[in-house]
């Protein structure tokens, strides 16, 4: 207390005059009209201002909430999607086409729901990649799901715990998704053979069939797993061996997945009534 009051008087002139000289600007702001305006505006400017920085640094420490809220609206609106186009095909004969789903007779029964997931984890360049994902069991999230992009199939759930699960990605030596192609429904197995991320086999395709490079390749439906026609890629290269029986046929995946950053996990509340009437019956469902 004494050095506050021995620095107080040490500087008693100076603080005066600061003092007096805030009374002034006081007074001359206070009673003209002018210099008050002008103030006024200076210090909403300023004001103005410091504001929006503030609110530019909140909201960039709220992007991660925001980007939550939203894919969890994107999910809604998905799910919404495939029952109205569900719906339409128990209407009508004819073939609804749209850029993300195509369903078919074989998947009018299949009330799928869509749970938002952020990809916390993400590998491209091993011979068995894997995904991790911010969603677990609390979120519904369960072992044996399949996920999905807005741009078309991800993997399969492979473990889940309560906050988080692991996906085995498309990009696995040991994953196979049964895919068709679009244009006459042949199918097929998906299979990744290691090397471009971008591009996978399409095996099985009998030399009877006519592929051509360009054709649109989707989910089979042909398992609990994904809906039928969920984008997987478009064919990039037909090749015919004189030694096999099948087509060599490369596919560019649709899904770039070193861009990855939310994606789809897919419940089909049905799954479990499939897979044991398929076990029952000695059959192994396609992956």
């Amino acid at each position: 207390m004494r050095n506050l009051f021995a620095f107080i008087y040490r500087f008693r002139a100076f603080l005066l005059f600061v003092m007096l000289e805030a009374l002034c600007i006081f007074l001359i702001v206070r009673y003209n009209t002018y210099q008050g305006a002008a103030v006024f505006n200076s210090a909403n400017t300023y004001v103005g201002r410091v504001l929006e920085f503030q609110s530019g640094v909140t909201d960039y420490f709220r992007l991660a909430s925001v980007n939550n809220t939203l894919a969890q609206e994107n999910a809604a609106l998905r799910q919404e999607l495939m029952r109205y186009t569900l719906a339409a095909q128990a209407d009508s004969t004819r073939q609804l086409d749209t850029t993300y789903y195509v369903a078919t007779d074989s998947a009018r029964s299949y009330p799928f729901i869509l749970h938002a997931g952020r990809v916390i984890n993400n590998s491209i360049r091993r011979t068995n990649n894997y995904l991790t994902l911010a969603a677990g069991s609390q979120d519904g999230v369960k072992p044996g799901m399949g996920v999905l992009s807005t741009d078309g199939t991800v993997g399969r759930v492979k473990t889940v715990s309560r906050h988080y699960s692991t996906v085995t990605s498309l990009l696995h030596s040991q994953m196979l998704i049964s895919a068709k192609i679009k244009k006459d429904n042949t199918f097929g197995t998906i299979k990744w053979t290691g090397g471009d991320y971008r591009t996978a086999l399409l095996d099985y395709i009998p030399l009877h069939v006519k592929p051509a490079k360009g054709d649109t390749v989707v989910t089979s439906g042909y398992n609990a797993v994904f809906p039928e026609g969920i984008m997987v890629g478009t064919i990039s290269q037909v090749e015919k061996e004189a030694d096999r029986s099948f087509y060599t046929i490369r596919v560019k995946l649709s899904v770039d997945f070193s861009q990855l950053s939310y994606v789809y996990v897919v419940e089909n509340p049905m799954r479990p009534e499939q897979d044991s009437l398929q076990l029952e019956a000695g059959i192994q469902p396609h992956e």
